[in-house]
């Protein structure tokens, strides 16, 4: 692939509800879309997903914005890129920065679909035309929380996720088995307790849920293995995971028995492909997870989740879901709690560029 040109577009948009999690209360959200133009004037988008202030991962929209603009664009037009996993090998030269090289990697990924004249999720191998999808039932109150898994159950969608923390678990979980007995269920904790609170954790066995995500500090593997050997429900790592190692340590170790894949999170598609390949391997459940993202990168997650080892409904929302509007057309939708992949090149949707020169903050070319 010859890259003619380098853009990465900083954008802004208003959700149409906060998102709750006892870290951070979401309202609006920075991204920065990726566009790779080659000389034969095709383009490819990606989307680098980290948030504006460090309360996922340590990585921020501006820090992004420097990683891409100083050290990566320089690397990609450097070097020959005969095939979008090159930039993996290539970007081993910079350590972590992981959602800035996924934004970056993501761009060449649809580009060479589109090159193939093929869909991506295609060229990556998936097996299914359509995908199961879970949503997330964020809330201040359990009565908020209530009312969206109903607008969930009614939409389809195959799997429930809502959040917990300390204070904020057995009353929720409670009230929501009461209305909901049968719904498939799962919560994340972000990282809210310590091992200290295994006694309490093993309590949430009583309710049937699918797994408890991310219950420690991403660093605590360790404390992790020992969780998952003393409660029945499954534990599921998230933000512990950025690279096919955490996930062997994390499966030879015992830490967990689900995996939340996030291309954005390890690097890429690339990586996410080797790690999917493991754990296909391992037998170990797989699911897409979301970042609220904004639907170029929902495209390219909805085409990961094509692949045969994701067994799980993934966090794949409507574009409707986050947005009054977004910068993709027509737009991703579940109907039946499925989402049906394009069949078009790339991605398989057209990038509004007015709108998003209407939500730009800022924009660099190289």
């Amino acid at each position: 692939m010859e890259i003619k040109r380098l853009t990465m577009h900083v954008v802004e948009m208003p959700l149409k509800a906060p998102f709750y999690t006892h870290l951070e209360t979401v309202t609006r959200r920075e991204a920065i879309l990726i566009e790779v133009e080659d000389t034969s004037g095709r383009v490819g988008w990606g989307e680098a997903s980290a948030f504006s202030t460090p309360w996922y991962t340590e990585e921020t929209v501006a820090t992004e914005w420097h990683t891409i603009k100083d050290i990566l664009f320089p690397l990609v037009k450097k070097y020959p890129i005969h095939h979008p996993s090159d930039v993996s090998t290539l970007f081993k030269a910079v350590r972590g920065n992981q959602m800035a090289k996924a934004g970056v990697e993501s761009a060449l990924w649809d580009l060479y679909a589109k090159r193939m004249e093929q869909p991506l999720f295609e060229v990556l191998g998936g097996t299914r035309a359509s995908i199961s999808v879970g949503a997330v039932a964020s809330g201040q109150t359990t009565d908020e929380m209530l009312e969206r898994i109903q607008s969930h159950v009614e939409n389809g969608y195959g799997r429930i996720k809502i959040k917990i923390s300390r204070g904020h678990d057995f009353k929720v979980l409670e009230a929501i088995r009461q209305a909901y007995p049968h719904i498939s269920l799962m919560a994340d904790a972000n990282s809210a307790y310590t091992i200290e609170d295994i006694t309490h954790l093993k309590a949430l066995d009583a309710y049937k849920l699918m797994m408890i995500e991310q219950p420690f500090e991403a660093e605590d593997m360790w404390d992790h293995r020992k969780l998952q050997g003393e409660i029945e429900t499954a534990v599921c790592l998230d933000e512990s995971i950025r690279s096919l190692h955490d996930t062997r340590c994390a499966v030879e170790m015992k830490a967990c028995q689900v995996i939340n894949l996030k291309y954005s999170r390890v690097g890429g598609i690339t990586e996410a492909k080797r790690i999917h390949d493991y754990c296909r391997m391992k037998r170990i459940d797989l699911w897409a997870g979301g970042m609220i993202e904004f639907g170029i990168s929902r495209a390219h997650n909805a085409a990961l989740a094509s692949l045969p080892g994701f067994t799980m409904p993934g966090d794949i929302v409507s574009t409707d879901y986050y947005w009054e509007e977004d910068f993709i057309e027509p737009g991703i939708f579940v109907q039946n709690g499925r989402i049906h992949l394009s069949k078009k090149p790339g991605i398989g949707f057209e990038v509004n560029r007015e709108r998003i020169e209407r939500k730009r903050k800022a924009v660099h070319s190289a």
